[in-house]
């Protein structure tokens, strides 16, 4: 499982570079907020409290700094008495306080609430936070805050270790959900075979190669990854329900068991590898993302595509062959018993059920449908592409979500605490700006800094504040910067080291950050991106002294870029997936007409899901970005698969309507089944407690639903009409080819010859 700064950015990137070896390892810490709030936080029973905590905290491992109204209190009143001790006085701790405000306000924001801020490493890995963010609230309950009191611990790092946890322990019971949920339409709909629960574990020892493949191949689990088993669960199981259909109806005809599987796998075989091939054409668009997570989603998703297909083709057809036979051994060894003398014919013995009504209701419900359809092309296909285009149309007006708050759960306890910090303090998103230099304390470099800060909190408005290290040399030199390097070198010396290192690296790097509140929420994703660009050229005009080079990073251009990749690129990810699926199916087929069928009607479920994301209401998301990439891997094979058998309907010499009709009926119920089987497998998402997750389910779902009724009612139109378009064309082209045969054979030229 992995939630670091890789699965958002290339590591081969300037902005991870810049982000990660410059801000994060050099400047940046990430700091866990004890909040104390009740009374008064300024009497001396809290205040000592709050520093049997601080002295608790700096002995965990990985805490590199504590900051806290006790500790700032206990320095000032050593400078004046020379006891490092709280003092008992009310009134000397509020003079120390009106004393040194400046440095306490941040720590003690009002009267009833005061922060203490435990700081780890920009890089720390995941489990030093999690060992230093429960150390820190053992610290807290072993404090002894008066009673009255409460003691909350928050902040970024307390968030994202909650958020991780809730997601990962949510997904074993979603899988539950949809294994159960599944059992179900395996009941209702796939009633026509025998064992009609076996499609299930054969898929889930597809998922179990996929887990052991992952391990061997390094392949991690992430934010985005995990909702791939639901997928490939619906995925798979359609593999395993198309060879199960197939052996059936071969076993149904009278067929031997190894007679059954050899038309099984030459028939269903091919165009399930096919079918598999095509739907990982459509999830290889993933690769087009510059989002790692996005990337190794895609990976995750061909793997478990290729390992659900061997374990249907390989150990699905084998258990039935094995079943079967097993079946006729028992039939015969019973009817041996009871002396009977007549031979047993293979379809009386196989113990298979008879046809169901209703699934002959259901072959002549899709019939009719698919009747419907090629009788009515051009009225079907003029509504289905006018729904297409408006939905492409409506699609360019759906917002995207960008603040990861409201990807969980509203009622998580770690949201609310880091929601109630944040109401107190208010917000902490910042412009981090890095600047290289060859002096660090260059008197030059530091007005440059100061008036640039000074400028951008004056002139752009949603920069509230600018910290560096010029304004503690300013503070430390009667309000003004040294006129030389050995001056400010001086005061660098006497500054704590804790305090000088966030700001100043060596000889060569400075940092100067920008305070935007909670820009996210006020200005949006594009508002941070368009402030971004407003200070990177205000540095063009307000050009550094030469030789010093500036870079903006941090958390917020970092976010702000990693979102916009995952939504913005989802136009070009589909647009890929539509040009491989249609030159793979090319390749393979190398005939056009089963080339572009396909194609056409997945496009056309592509603009039918931009209107369902406008009309329910539903946000873009790092998930349902992916979206086209999936409907073309999921909705292509049902087409792939009812083209497969159209064809060999029509190599018996039937016409089209008729061959399309067959096929409707014969491998319909197959691909109903299938289908609900994975939009229920998917429906699974929708439980889940974070709003990413369900969202993303709720809109596949749909979309799910509506590939099965474009492989029944668009695909058919297309398909017909392009095939009676051929033929008529080779009808003309055979008879005027007859007719210049018979022009030429009689000419005068020719019996003068």
């Amino acid at each position: 499982m992995t939630s670091g700064t890789e699965t958002f950015v290339e590591k081969t990137s300037k902005l991870y570079q810049d982000y990660d070896h410059l801000y994060l390892r050099i400047f940046a810490t990430e700091s866990i907020a004890v909040l104390v709030e009740g009374g008064d936080v300024t009497t001396p029973e809290v205040l000592k409290a709050i520093d049997r905590l601080h002295q608790q905290v700096n002995t965990i491992p990985g805490v590199v700094g504590t900051a806290s109204a006790a500790m700032v209190i206990k320095d000032t009143n050593y400078q004046m008495t020379g006891q490092h001790i709280i003092p008992d006085s009310q009134g000397e701790i509020q003079s120390i306080i009106a004393n040194r405000s400046s440095d306490i306000g941040m720590l003690i924001p009002d009267d009833t609430h005061t922060i203490i801020w435990v700081e780890m490493a920009g890089y720390s890995t995941d489990n030093e936070k999690i060992e230093i963010l429960r150390e820190t609230e053992k610290a807290a309950e072993h404090s002894n805050f008066p009673p009255s009191y409460g003691v909350i611990v928050t902040g970024d790092p307390a968030f994202m270790i909650a958020m991780n946890n809730e997601m990962t322990t949510s997904m074993v019971p979603l899988l539950m959900i949809s294994a159960v949920l599944m059992i179900v339409v395996l009941y209702l709909v796939f009633r026509h075979v025998r064992w009609k629960l076996l499609p299930l574990p054969i898929v889930l020892l597809g998922i179990i190669f996929t887990f052991g493949a992952m391990g061997y191949l390094r392949i991690p689990l992430s934010m985005v990854s995990m909702s791939a088993f639901p997928i490939l669960i619906g995925l798979g199981i359609d593999y395993a329900i198309q060879f199960h259909n197939r052996i059936e109806e071969e076993l149904e005809r009278g067929e031997d068991e190894a007679q059954a599987v050899i038309e099984t796998i030459k028939h269903t075989g091919p165009a399930v590898l096919i079918a598999v091939t095509i739907t990982g054409l459509g999830f290889f668009s993933l690769f087009t993302s510059s989002v790692p997570m996005i990337q190794d989603f895609g990976k995750l998703l061909l793997l478990g595509i290729i390992m659900c297909f061997l374990s249907s083709l390989f150990v699905g057809v084998t258990v039935i062959y094995g079943l079967d036979n097993l079946i006729k051994k028992k039939n015969n060894k019973n009817n041996q018993i009871k002396g009977s003398n007549n031979a047993i014919k293979p379809e009386q013995n196989s113990s298979i059920p008879s046809p169901d009504p209703k699934d002959s209701k259901i072959e002549l419900f899709l019939k009719k449908i698919t009747t419907l359809s090629v009788n009515h092309p051009i009225l079907v296909l003029g509504i289905a592409g006018l729904l297409c285009f408006s939905g492409l149309y409506a699609d360019s007006f759906v917002p995207i979500q960008t603040d990861v708050k409201n990807f969980v759960p509203q009622d998580m306890p770690a949201l609310i605490d880091l929601t109630h910090l944040g109401d107190i303090i208010g917000g902490t998103d910042a412009l981090n700006i890095i600047v290289k230099v060859d002096d660090s304390a260059d008197p030059e470099v530091l007005r440059w800094i100061d008036e640039f800060s000074e400028h951008e909190v004056e002139r752009r408005a949603n920069i509230y504040d600018a910290s560096s290290i010029v304004p503690i040399i300013k503070s430390m030199n009667g309000g003004t910067i040294p006129d030389n390097s050995a001056d400010i070198e001086r005061l660098y010396q006497q500054i704590p080291a804790m305090r000088k290192d966030r700001y100043v690296h060596g000889k060569n790097m400075l940092l100067m950050d920008f305070g935007i509140g909670n820009a996210m929420n006020d200005i949006g994703l594009k508002g941070v991106s368009e402030l971004t660009d407003v200070v990177r050229e205000d540095i063009a005009w307000m050009s550094p002294p030469p030789g010093v080079e500036v870079t903006i990073t941090g958390n917020s251009v970092v976010f702000t870029t990693v979102i916009w990749s995952l939504t913005s690129g989802r136009v070009t990810m589909t647009l890929t997936g539509l040009i491989l699926v249609f030159f793979g199916l090319l390749v393979i087929y190398r005939d056009w007409v089963k080339a572009v069928t396909p194609v056409i009607t997945m496009f056309m479920v592509i603009g039918w899901a931009g209107g369902i994301m406008y009309i329910t209401g539903i946000d873009y998301t790092p998930m349902t970005a992916t979206l086209g990439a999936l409907i073309l891997g999921v909705g292509s094979e049902y087409a792939i698969l009812m083209m497969e058998r159209y064809y060999e309907e029509r190599d018996k010499g039937v016409s089209p309507v008729e061959a399309m009709e067959a096929a409707s009926a014969k491998i319909g119920k197959a691909i109903v089944a299938s289908g609900l089987t994975t939009l229920f497998g998917f429906s699974a998402l929708i439980a889940s407690p974070f709003s990413m997750n369900s969202n993303f389910g709720l809109v596949t779902v749909l979309d799910v639903a509506l590939a099965l009724l474009a492989t029944f009612i668009v695909f058919p139109a297309v398909l017909v009409k392009l095939d009676e378009w051929r033929e008529r064309r080779k009808v003309l082209h055979v008879g005027s080819a007859r007719h210049r045969d018979r022009f030429i054979f009689n000419s005068p030229d020719v019996d003068a010859q």
